[in-house]
């Protein structure tokens, strides 16, 4: 990893919990927003690019399956994981089948949680340069038949995709 800051979003309604977890990971040197509710974590990725999203199943509103699902929509290579108290295989095996990264009970041990989120963020990274890499074959593929400008438009535009 590089010298700068993995963003992190951290969803969970239990206020105590919030603030621990927040310094927890920021003494670990993670850029963390945090939010107490589903909708308030959607409003939070509309404006903001996060790497990693931390999010509480059971929340009052919009659940963490549907936060998931509206965070998977937004920003599709976010890597999403689900930590909570009230967990189940059926909502785990939803909860993988919507891109959750992974599945954690509360309590988790915390050098257990930092591993599942450094490997969260490592397959962001793959997953983006694996969709750049197809981009510029395709990109150069289409050089063979296209003005340079047309080009440059493409690769603006996938630049913006990719942002």
């Amino acid at each position: 990893m590089s010298n700068q800051k993995i963003n992190i979003l951290v969803v969970d309604d239990e206020e105590e919990f919030l603030r621990s977890m927040t310094k927890r990971l920021e003494v670990r040197d993670f850029n963390v927003t945090a939010v107490n509710r589903g909708e308030k974590a959607i409003e939070a990725a509309r404006d903001n690019s996060f790497d990693i999203a931390l999010v509480d199943l059971k929340m009052p509103g919009m659940n963490g399956e549907t936060t998931l699902a509206e965070l998977k929509k937004l920003r599709p290579f976010l890597e999403v994981v689900i930590l909570t108290g009230h967990g189940s295989i059926d909502s785990a095996v939803e909860c993988t089948r919507g891109g959750a990264y992974s599945y954690l009970q509360k309590p988790c041990d915390l050098d257990y949680l930092l591993q599942v989120l450094s490997d969260a963020y490592k397959k962001r990274l793959m997953n983006k340069k694996k969709i750049k890499e197809d981009q510029l074959e395709r990109l150069l593929n289409m050089a063979e038949n296209s003005s340079p400008m047309a080009i440059l438009r493409k690769m603006k535009e996938l630049d913006q995709e990719n942002a």
